[in-house]
C-alpha cells in the first residue's frame, strides 16, 4: 500500500510520478523506502522506520523487483528504528535471491538497532556490510 496522501516528494515532484532522476519512494505504514539508480545495474534502497511484519514484505518486493535487472543492490539501513524478525528472515530471502540470480546485495549501516539484532541471531556473517552507501558501492566493483 502506498501513502498518496503527500502532494509531492523531496523534490517537489507530484506524487505518482517519478523523479526525473529514475529514483521512487515507497511509503507504508512505519516505513519509507527511496529506491534510487546510481548507474550500471547499482541500485540504492534507503530504509527509514521499521522493519517488521507489516513493512517487510513491501521492502522485500520492491527489492526483487530489482534484481533481475541490477549488478549491485545496497540497502541503506541507518534510518531502521526497528529490525523485526521478519525483517531478519526477508533481508536472508533477498540474500539468497540475489545470489541466485548474480546480483551482490550489500548492507549500509552502522546502527545498532540493525546490527544488534543481525549479530545476536547470528546472522550478520552472511551479509557485506559497510559504513555508508558510498563505501558498499565501492567495495562492491
Amino acid at each position: 500500500m502506498t501513502d498518496t496522501s503527500r502532494a509531492g516528494d523531496a523534490a517537489g515532484a507530484p506524487r505518482g510520478i517519478p523523479p526525473a532522476d529514475g529514483s521512487s519512494e515507497t511509503s507504508i505504514d512505519g516505513m519509507d523506502l527511496l529506491v534510487r539508480a546510481v548507474d550500471g545495474g547499482r541500485v540504492v534502497v534507503t530504509v527509514q522506520g521499521e522493519l517488521d511484519m507489516l513493512t517487510a514484505p513491501q521492502m522485500r518486493r520492491e527489492v526483487l523487483d530489482r534484481l533481475p535487472t541490477s549488478t549491485i543492490v545496497v540497502l541503506a539501513l541507518d534510518g531502521v528504528t526497528f529490525l523485526g524478525t521478519s525483517g531478519l528472515a526477508a533481508l536472508i530471502e533477498l540474500r539468497e535471491h540475489a545470489q541466485k540470480s548474480g546480483a551482490q546485495l550489500v548492507l549500509a549501516c552502522t546502527g545498532p538497532r540493525v546490527l544488534r539484532p543481525l549479530g545476536i541471531a547470528g546472522l550478520h556473517h552472511l551479509f557485506d556490510i559497510h559504513d555508508t552507501v558510498d563505501g558498499a558501492l565501492s567495495a562492491a566493483l
